[in-house]
């Protein structure tokens, strides 16, 4: 297991990394622009039981996630870094101010959420390398990390073993890989179901 120093280092490298990734456009976010560009995105976000394929599992929450992590995504599928057939068609046209929209307009839409909110529940101890980067119940206080809470077990069970392998690519890819790499299926599977469990993200 890697120590409280190392997790901290690791922690900071990626958040100052993904810091430096994120595209400022000139002009201020327009999520009502977003609202209209994000029409395409409801036909898959918007349906609670609308599945990915293969591998199986749900389309994720997007209402309510982080603009800055947004970005980050959508800019990663449009340039071919990140790999899903659907959402690189999906972004494949979209410029940075189009993206900027989106994203300011997917996080509005979960309404406000509080980084500092306790947990429901008990945190499984595996939970807890989780917490400074993602917040104690799943609310991140880094705007390029996503919000877990209330995000579907199965896809968050499909990004975390993704992240694990080193097969999901992103700025926070080498520190969740570090992060993950000596946590057990079963710890794992735990992660996601407490996360899963709590108050936030939302379909659109």
């Amino acid at each position: 297991m890697l120590s409280t120093r190392s997790r901290l280092v690791i922690n900071l490298t990626a958040t100052f990394m993904a810091l430096a990734l994120v595209q400022t456009a000139s002009a201020a976010a327009d999520a009502e622009r977003g609202k209209k560009l994000a029409d395409t995105c409801r036909g898959c976000h918007a349906v609670e039981t609308y599945n990915n394929i293969y591998p199986t599992y749900h389309v994720p929450k997007i209402a309510g996630q982080n603009a800055d992590y947004i970005v980050n995504a959508l800019t990663l599928y449009r340039d071919g870094q990140r790999q899903h057939g659907t959402m690189t068609a999906q972004a494949s046209s979209l410029s940075d101010q189009d993206i900027q929209d989106i994203a300011a307009f997917l996080q509005s839409a979960g309404g406000a959420l509080d980084p500092a909110a306790p947990g429901k529940g008990t945190a499984p101890a595996a939970a807890q390398v989780c917490a400074a980067c993602h917040g104690p119940a799943g609310i991140s206080p880094i705007p390029t990390n996503p919000n877990l809470a209330g995000q579907y077990l199965d896809y968050m069970k499909q990004a975390l073993s993704a992240y694990r392998s080193g097969s999901r690519k992103g700025p926070n890819a080498i520190a969740m890989q570090a992060q993950l790499g000596a946590v057990s299926e079963e710890d794992l599977a735990a992660i996601a179901l407490y996360f899963s469990q709590q108050e936030g993200l939302g379909t659109l």
